[in-house]
Order: C-alpha cells, then sequence, then structure tokens
C-alpha cells in the first residue's frame, strides 16, 4: 500500500439522511478509490444489549456497540489489511446476513451515531462531517425506515424515539455537533454539501 488514507468521519441525528448521503458519496468513487466502514455492524449480540424498564431493547446507546473493536478494524484497513464481516441485521428475520469486505483505499468512511464520543475513534479522523436535520423531520424518516427495514410498527417507532434515539441524540452526540469540521444541513436536501464533500474528496485519491 503506497498510500497514506484519508479517514472521515460521519455522524447525525437519526433520520438526518446519512445513509443516503453516503451511498451517493461511496458512488462517486471507484472501489479501489472508497472504503465505508459502518457503526452499525458492530452492535452486540441481542443478548448482549441492554433493556430499559419495559423489557424494550436500546440500541440508541453507545454501549450497544462495541467501539473499541469497530476501532481496531480501522486501525487494520488503515494499516492496508482486509477486513471481512458479518451484517448486522437488527433481529429482522427477513433479512438474510451479507458477509461484508472492508478493503485499504485512499479514503476510509467511518459513519456512525456515536464515532464522535469515542476518544479514539474521534482522534483518528482527518476531517469530521455533521449530517444535521429538524427534529420533526428526523422523526418522519425514522418511522420510514424502521418500518420498512427493521419490521418495526409505528408505536413501537414513537416509543423508540421518545425514550431512546432522542434522548440519546441530546447527551451523546448533540454535544460533538460543533467540533465537526463541515455541517451538512439536510432538511430538504444535502446536494450543495455533497458537492463541496465530493469536490475536497476528489483530491485525495
Amino acid at each position: 500500500m503506497d498510500f497514506q488514507p484519508f479517514i472521515v468521519g460521519i455522524i447525525g441525528a437519526s433520520g438526518s439522511g446519512k445513509t443516503t448521503l453516503l451511498k451517493q458519496l461511496c458512488e462517486a468513487f471507484t472501489s479501489e478509490q472508497i472504503c465505508l466502514i459502518s457503526q452499525d455492524n458492530y452492535y452486540y449480540p441481542l443478548e448482549q444489549q441492554q433493556v430499559d424498564d419495559n423489557g424494550i431493547i436500546n440500541f440508541d446507546l453507545p454501549f450497544a456497540i462495541n467501539l473499541d473493536k469497530y476501532y481496531q478494524d480501522i486501525l487494520q484497513v488503515k494499516a492496508g489489511n482486509i477486513i471481512q464481516k458479518q451484517e448486522y441485521t437488527f433481529n429482522n428475520p427477513d433479512k438474510i446476513p451479507e458477509t461484508i469486505t472492508l478493503r485499504p483505499a485512499p479514503i476510509i468512511i467511518v459513519e456512525g451515531l456515536f464515532i464522535f464520543h469515542h476518544d479514539q475513534l474521534r482522534n483518528l479522523f482527518d476531517l469530521k462531517i455533521f449530517v444535521d436535520v429538524e427534529d420533526h423531520i428526523g422523526l418522519k424518516r425514522r418511522i420510514l425506515r424502521d418500518n420498512e427495514e427493521r419490521g418495526y410498527d409505528l408505536h413501537d417507532v414513537l416509543y423508540r424515539y421518545e425514550y431512546h434515539v432522542f434522548p440519546a441524540y441530546q447527551k451523546y452526540i448533540v454535544p460533538h455537533k460543533y467540533e465537526a469540521d463541515i455541517i451538512i444541513p439536510n432538511n430538504h436536501n444535502f446536494e450543495r454539501g455533497l458537492e463541496v464533500l465530493l469536490a475536497y474528496l476528489k483530491t485525495k485519491v
């Protein structure tokens, strides 16, 4: 490997549109130029997750994710090693887990809710991005996503948003918002912010 990877950390509220932004970002590069490493595939098994007072699993905590393993795998990819990881499906019986291969690349994208909360991860990034959205828009997107991808009904989604998602956002994500180098607002679209980000990252390959 004859390059020093440029590592970008991307966070934002649930429903901020990170997934869509990341998809378009990665499509602008070849698989040899960019590697996406998602926090979502580092959740602990269900039996190790914390439950709230009503017996509902709370996935929206830093402790729900093996952030130390996540950090170590990023270091491995940064060092030029290939990592294979099974996709985490959030207990969705209709989804068959894929095997994800993480390959070294000039640009490494690290994304997840709590990657700025973890000190070692936060210090690893060459560029920090925060994708911002108004609360009511994020909730609407969360309802649609959790119903389609994770099979939660409306009551479940609203319960988790009120008691898990929003409190975690206020405690673990918002305090790091202004540590970001770039804040991309996404109430309606993120095209301008994505254009700026792409133009900069193109200089890194």
